[in-house]
């Protein structure tokens, strides 16, 4: 059975595994998936996840888990950006997962917290140049291009949508 829950501390480890997954298969950037995760850990990549408490759920927002018989297959997030405003984070799903609705309804429960938070839009940044079946996701949701709103790297874009 296929369930979406806030993470429990002890899950962090395998959350950050299911996202250090999905990104080898997208991003194609090292050999093998150990070679990966070991690359993306020196770069400090997630490093927000060790404490989740701190950077998710008392910075306005929440992380949560898509989980299959208690095995994590997916994860997404929100948190603060600015006033009336949070942001979408860590959305990631196991590629043998995709296309069952179930980023769909976890992009559902993270708006459904959103607006319950006093949320008025939801921004995200990816990159625009690999991600593009994300990009096409997120449009088919409602989320528009907007001026990148963090960082100088030019194959991000930014997107937002009206909550």
């Amino acid at each position: 059975m296929i369930e979406i829950r806030p993470i429990q501390e002890h899950e962090i480890p395998e959350a950050k595994r299911v996202i250090f997954t999905v990104a080898f298969d997208v991003f194609h950037e090292a050999d093998t998936l150990e070679e990966s995760i070991a690359r993306y850990l020196a770069r400090g990549k997630l490093r927000e996840m060790d404490d989740i408490q701190k950077n998710y759920f008392n910075n306005g927002g929440t992380f949560l888990v898509t989980c299959d018989e208690n095995r994590i297959i997916g994860t997404g997030a929100i948190h603060y950006l600015e006033e009336d405003v949070c942001e979408l984070k860590r959305l990631w799903l196991l590629t043998e997962y995709h296309g069952r609705g179930l980023g769909y309804r976890m992009m559902q429960e993270l708006f459904a917290i959103a607006r319950r938070h006093g949320y008025r839009s939801m921004r995200l940044q990816t990159d625009k140049v690999v991600q593009t079946r994300a990009i096409s996701f997120y449009k088919r949701l409602g989320f528009y291009e907007i001026p990148r709103y963090e960082g100088d790297d030019p194959q991000d874009m930014a997107m937002e949508i009206v909550l």
